[in-house]
């Protein structure tokens, strides 16, 4: 058994024989789509912003996340009757005859009470240096269980926080593509929120073509 936590990326390459390529058709796709943003929205995100400037090197994991990262992801509003957002709900799948199993911070699921598919794993920490684990490598490893249980019918979308720093990935078939930094300590902030506005847009998508 492989947990997320136990997880490196030259340990995920080695294991799946993956390649990370330095840019993906299907990233940049979702990091240059376009969508609005309200007044009330971006006065929102400026306060969001000021409030993560006085507090970011401060804040432990869950403070991040109780103050900063949940209300940007309530600001989008990843629930509906087709979907939800969760946090910390376990997540499994025999990977290529290994069994990978752990808990990432979040995903974007099918289903309403629990996650049943995921689309989108999120992993979140608070120190930008010397962070214990590897965030990166265990997006990636909730990814690949995610696409073990979309039958790899479709790319999987992720991302990781280090601190006030953004990363985007993707992973399609045995490639995957990680993004350079946003600051959301800076203006950087809006791409974010339109990032992910974006990705809501992808996975209803998604969800029209299966039915």
């Amino acid at each position: 058994m492989l947990t997320f936590k136990e997880c490196t990326l030259l340990k995920l390459e080695k294991t799946f024989n993956l390649q990370q390529v330095r840019t993906h058709k299907i990233l940049q796709e979702w990091l240059s789509g376009t969508t609005d943003i309200s007044e009330k929205e971006r006065i929102n995100l400026l306060d969001l912003k000021e409030l993560l400037i006085d507090n970011v090197d401060d804040w432990n994991e869950q403070e991040l996340s109780l103050h900063f990262i949940g209300p940007l992801f309530t600001f989008v509003n990843f629930s509906t009757k087709h979907f939800n957002a969760f946090a910390e709900r376990k997540l499994s799948s025999i990977v290529e005859g290994v069994e990978m199993l752990g808990k990432p911070d979040g995903m974007i699921a099918s289903g309403r009470r629990e996650p049943e598919i995921p689309y989108f794993c999120f992993q979140e920490y608070k120190k930008e240096k010397d962070a214990e684990g590897d965030p990166a490598a265990q997006a990636l490893a909730a990814m690949l269980v995610a696409q073990t249980l979309n039958k790899g019918k479709r790319p999987v979308y992720g991302c990781y926080v280090r601190g006030r720093n953004w990363f985007f990935m993707v992973l399609q078939g045995k490639t995957f593509c990680i993004s350079q930094n946003y600051s959301s300590t800076k203006d950087e902030i809006f791409d974010i929120f339109k990032i992910l506005k974006v990705l809501k847009q992808k996975i209803i998508e998604m969800v029209e073509s299966q039915s």
